[in-house]
């Protein structure tokens, strides 16, 4: 009887350890949302390239849990504002950091 319940013990244990294994924290990611991110950094990008105002090499992107982070520096101030429209119109993106300055 001790065996069926150390057994028991042992299968709970390893199932919660894979699921807490598996979630996420507020200052780490899953590897669902780390994906999921890479997937947006990667649309907001190819959004600024399709953008004939704004030089993608000029704009850094980096995305935490769907939050997007714009830095880098433009030329024109016009560019720091169309930026962050682009950016908020990707599938995905909860809210945009808008960090860009002018040079």
């Amino acid at each position: 009887m001790r065996a069926i319940n150390y057994s028991i013990t042992a299968i709970f244990l390893a199932f919660l350890l894979a699921v807490t294994g598996c979630a996420s924290t507020s200052k780490e990611k899953s590897t669902g949302e780390y994906f999921d991110d890479a997937v947006i950094t990667t649309k907001v990008k190819a959004a600024f390239v399709e953008d004939d105002e704004l030089k993608a090499t000029e704009i850094q992107v980096e995305t935490f849990k769907g939050v997007v982070q714009l830095s880098g520096f433009v030329a024109d101030r016009s560019h720091i504002g169309k930026a962050e429209q682009v950016a908020r119109k990707v599938n995905g993106v909860k809210s945009v950091k808008n960090d860009i300055r002018v040079k």
